[in-house]
């Protein structure tokens, strides 16, 4: 009688779902990156940056595919060959240039989050 009853204590405290009872916490638990490949992930992968890698690539690229159209992926990709293209639509009045930048920096600030 006595190992039934152990046996249920443990069974009771093992479906408590934590330490004291209390649910436990899932914050700190890596989630895994999303992955992709296109013309970023290529730019990336291709570039002379230090901290390319096919993870950090495949999630920029994933990130991408879920903020800007095909035109403006690859209008971005011209970034990763010449960065003064970037100061120079950053800087531009032009309306296309703002919307553009507007939608790129939206990006990449994701893109910053959710690669890291």
């Amino acid at each position: 009688m006595k190992r039934l009853s152990t046996l249920g204590m443990m069974l009771f405290l093992a479906g408590c779902g934590g330490a004291n009872g209390f649910k436990s916490d899932t914050r700190n638990v890596p989630r895994a990156a999303p992955m992709a490949s296109g013309p970023i992930s290529n730019a990336c992968m291709s570039s002379d940056r230090k901290a390319r890698s096919r993870a950090l690539c495949g999630c920029i690229q994933a990130v991408a595919n879920q903020t800007l159209s095909g035109s403006e992926q690859r209008r971005a990709v011209r970034f990763y060959r010449d960065p003064q293209e970037a100061q120079d639509v950053r800087q531009s009045d032009r309306p296309g240039d703002e919307r553009f930048w507007r939608s790129y920096k939206a990006y990449s600030e994701r893109a910053e989050r959710i690669c890291r």
